[in-house]
């Protein structure tokens, strides 16, 4: 599970925000792949670099950093790593900022 730290540095790039936010929904932000199905294998790194419009070495940091936080698992296959989106760990960070925000609504704000 990602920590909220890593969550939000891994995040804290506007690339590697849209790559993930690509990967939440592939079907719609990818074209199909010769190998591995988008949604169950991941999007190849080749069409996420394209569509980055960045050199492989640098989509690969990017991906490198979502990886270690936990927010993408990868799948080999054959030469190539497929990239997916970890919901589990995702939601999971998502829901332990919010608790670590304590998110209020504008009518408990004290001082007003």
């Amino acid at each position: 599970m990602a920590l909220p730290l890593e969550f939000l540095r891994a995040l804290s790039n506007e690339k590697r925000l849209l790559v993930l936010g690509w990967l939440l929904n592939p079907t719609v932000n990818f074209p199909s792949q010769v190998d591995g199905d988008l949604v169950v294998d991941g999007v190849c790194l080749g069409a996420i670099v394209r569509k980055l419009a960045v050199s492989q070495p640098t989509g690969s940091a990017h991906m490198k950093v979502l990886t270690e936080a936990g927010l993408v698992e990868t799948t080999q296959i054959k030469n190539w790593v497929f990239f997916r989106p970890n919901r589990e760990a995702i939601y999971a960070a998502l829901e332990d900022l919010r608790g670590r925000l304590s998110v209020s609504g504008p009518d408990d704000r004290q001082g007003s």
